[in-house]
């Protein structure tokens, strides 16, 4: 079964997350271009107002001045007898030059409105275009971090399904190594004193047979202790692979009976409370709390290292709740250990029955594991 190419992935993500990164940015210095633009703009239209302004005022001038000399042009050219001819040519030269400024001051002021209105109309074209790439920034943004955490958690998604993949193996060879475990002591423990046991009944009946009672009565003495020792070992293994506790005393009496065992053993410190009526819970929940426990516990011990170990339980009517806290090494959560598939187990557990599961841990300040399951 081939697993999910998480790099070649992460690549295709990342190129497409850059062409929208590259778009928005060019969109961006377009906004900004047409920003400066817009106040340069902005200037030339109050500078070339001010000179249609000024020189409106200067064509009115002109035009009185105009209207004046053409007027005494009229009169020149009525009492052509009475002006000499220096002031006839004063009067015409005068008022064709006036003539002539004004007629290049109107085309000035045309020529001058022409730009003002030429300005005005490409400013709201960069209004227009300033106020859609702004906008068209901002949902390209939106848009790169919606695609950003959806591409996040997809590949958080495709990172667990590879998680849970390996897990799934490691499961498959957890069972087959457990069988050969179980094989393993079955051989080496119950079955080698059944056969001892029996090699043992032969004896006695020699013995009962060739020799006396006594000695008959001491060998049967010796193999009852084998006998016991037999089902105590058989028992080791059935309570392995599920506390039959759970069935005769219920949760909390087999927690406590397996915390004393792992305390006794491992010569640490383990206390635990529990709050609430655990005769409700049913049988999953018994077994998948036990289980949590138990896993949360053997992983403080194999890898924290700790003095001690308190273990919390409390149940209401909504929910059941345990607290596993450990003084030990701790570790950086934030730090992704290899192989870590006893916390994924646990996670799997959980998750099963629509729980919650949180690890807080700093290293060199313990380790404390919170689990919250719905109850139904």
């Amino acid at each position: 079964m081939k697993q999910i190419n998480e790099k070649n992935f992460d690549q295709i993500i990342d190129g497409m997350l850059g062409v929208v990164d590259k778009s928005k940015d060019e969109l961006y210095e377009l906004t900004e271009a047409s920003r400066e633009e817009q106040k340069t703009l902005t200037r030339d239209l109050k500078e070339t107002r001010q000179q249609v302004k000024d020189t409106i005022v200067q064509g009115e001038q002109l035009e009185k001045q105009e209207r004046i000399y053409r007027n005494r042009l009229a009169q020149v050219s009525k009492n052509f007898n009475v002006y000499s001819e220096k002031e006839i040519k004063d009067v015409y030269e005068t008022a064709h030059d006036l003539q002539t400024e004004l007629k290049m001051v109107r085309e000035r002021e045309t020529s001058l409105r022409q730009k003002r209105d030429f300005i005005e109309r490409r400013l709201k074209s960069l209004d227009q275009i300033i106020d859609k790439g702004s906008a068209l920034v901002s949902k390209v943004s939106v848009i790169s971090n919606y695609l950003t955490d959806d591409f996040k958690q997809i590949g958080d998604l495709i990172e667990d399904a590879n998680q849970k993949q390996t897990f799934g193996l490691k499961i498959i060879e957890a069972q087959e190594e457990e069988r050969r475990r179980i094989s393993r002591e079955i051989h080496d423990g119950p079955a080698q004193m059944l056969a001892n046991i029996l090699l043992r009944a032969d004896l006695v009946d020699r013995t009962f047979r060739e020799r006396s009672q006594e000695e008959a009565m001491k060998e049967m003495k010796s193999m009852r202790s084998m006998v016991h020792t037999s089902l105590h070992e058989v028992r080791r293994i059935i309570y392995d692979l599920r506390p039959m506790a759970l069935d005769d005393l219920g949760l909390v009496p087999t927690i406590r009976k397996y915390l004393a065992n792992v305390e006794d053993y491992h010569k640490i410190t383990i206390t635990s409370s529990e709050q609430g009526c655990f005769n409700q819970l049913t049988a999953k929940y018994e077994v998948a709390l036990f289980r949590l426990i138990q896993e949360s516990v053997q992983n403080a011990v194999k890898h924290a290292v700790p003095k001690s170990i308190q273990v919390n339980i409390s149940i209401d009517n909504n929910q059941v709740a345990t607290s596993i806290r450990d003084d030990g090494v701790g570790f950086d959560i934030n730090k992704k250990k290899e192989q870590s598939f006893g916390l994924i187990g646990m996670r799997e557990r959980v998750e099963m029955l629509d729980g919650q599961l949180e690890i807080n841990s700093k290293i060199g300040q313990g380790t404390t594991i919170y689990i919250k399951i719905p109850l139904k």
